[in-house]
């Protein structure tokens, strides 16, 4: 399938490790040309190296915090004026912290709403513009299973993430005709750095040993293994192609059939 991606441009955040760089990478291997951010220079700089080595493509690396106003814009002006402009923007945004309700702080909170799911609100404001001009675009958010079905122990995620699909769900009306899709892009257990974190505080706050948590992770898994960043990238690659040009508003989780509801 040719999914006529090459020559676009993206900005794609949070894209020094896991999900990001997965999503980053899958797109330059399809020709697209990148802006590529991350809070920590070092590793949006050997991101952007590693891309650019494996595939070819124009990578480029820029540190910027997408939870403030400013720096959105900031970042949104860099890619229109390195690219060219801008076909297609993925948000992602690290996941806030595991804890119960009554554990949670005031100011964490409000750090999980602000990066969660406020980023989103200002890179949309942010790139609409640039998308219009462009004739039209994609907007991919990057969320997590609990948009379907709550995980104990992650209160700030299983709040603010459905927030995210509601916003997602409501500026596909608004956008949709100026040719702007939106969808939600929800990972279940798949193999990051971020899923290692989870099950060690998961493990610690159960007095638990860690392989047992990782084997019943796994056995919650009916296809019976955790899935692969490529994997979950995959789809978000073809949500961005001219293939997914019907499809809008959306939520999919990439869990493999772990989520029970509907």
């Amino acid at each position: 399938m040719d999914l006529k991606l090459t020559g676009k441009r993206a900005l794609v955040t949070a894209a020094s490790r896991g999900l990001g760089y997965a999503t980053a990478l899958g797109l330059a291997r399809e020709g697209v040309a990148l802006v590529i951010c991350s809070r920590d220079e070092a590793r949006i700089n050997d991101a952007a190296a590693r891309i650019r080595t494996e595939t070819g493509a124009r990578v480029e690396a820029l540190v910027a915090d997408v939870s403030s106003s400013a720096e959105a814009a900031r970042l949104v002006g860099h890619a229109v004026s390195a690219l060219g402009g801008l076909d297609i923007v993925v948000h992602n945004a690290g996941g806030p912290p595991a804890g119960d309700f009554l554990s949670m702080t005031d100011e964490q909170w409000q750090k999980a709403f602000d990066q969660n799911l406020m980023s989103l609100v200002r890179l949309v404001n942010a790139a609409v513009p640039e998308l219009k001009k462009a004739g039209g675009g994609r907007i991919l958010t990057i969320a997590s299973s609990s948009i379907k079905q709550p995980i104990p122990g992650l209160v700030l995620s299983n709040a603010f993430r459905t927030g995210v699909y509601g916003l997602v769900k409501t500026l596909a009306k608004e956008l949709g005709p100026a040719n702007i899709l939106l969808n939600v892009v929800a990972p279940g257990r798949i193999q990051t750095e971020r899923i290692e974190e989870l099950d060690n505080a998961m493990a610690s706050r159960r007095g638990v040993d860690l392989q047992q948590v990782k084997k019943e992770s796994v056995a919650s898994i009916p296809l019976g293994r955790l899935g692969t960043p490529e994997e979950f990238a995959n789809l978000l690659v073809f949500l961005a192609s001219d293939a997914g040009r019907y499809i809008s508003g959306q939520a999919i989780v990439v869990d493999g059939g772990a989520t029970a509801a509907l």
